[in-house]
């Protein structure tokens, strides 16, 4: 399994956000990453300086969104999705793209249930439940 660190992930998207703008080739992990980068102009600033980026603490207090974590998670979905893994997700993030008429805010539900399996997952020590998260997705899918 790959699992780069807090700062390979960070160099990850800065360097992705440098090749976007200087109009450089991007490999296919990275055209995924650009096309998140593109939704997101506010983490634009974030993204350009790799060295602040490198050591900017983002805690719960300051109130701010922390922009590594967040198009990660966009990059999580775009997997999930595209491999339907869990099984049935793919159907379930089509289904709240439709509902919400945006595939962007589709993820941004499918992230709260992400985040909310990690959290419960962390807070009880077992494995994290990809069915409570499946299901969290389908119900934001399928009710009003």
């Amino acid at each position: 399994m790959f699992a780069p660190s807090q700062v390979e992930v960070r160099r990850f998207f800065c360097a992705t956000y440098r090749k976007l703008r200087s109009g450089a080739p991007l490999i296919p992990m990275e055209a995924l990453a650009a096309d998140w980068i593109n939704e997101h102009p506010e983490y634009h600033a974030d993204l350009a300086d790799e060295e602040a980026a490198v050591a900017a603490v983002y805690s719960v207090e300051d109130g701010r969104t922390n922009p590594f974590l967040h198009l990660s998670m966009h990059l999580t979905i775009t997997e999930q999705r595209a491999i339907d893994q869990p099984t049935g997700v793919r159907q379930a993030i089509d289904l709240l793209a439709a509902k919400r008429n945006s595939l962007h805010e589709a993820h941004h539900v499918a992230m709260e249930a992400l985040g909310q399996m990690i959290w419960e997952s962390q807070r009880s020590g077992l494995p994290p439940d990809g069915h409570a998260y499946l299901d969290r997705v389908r119900r934001a899918a399928t009710t009003d």
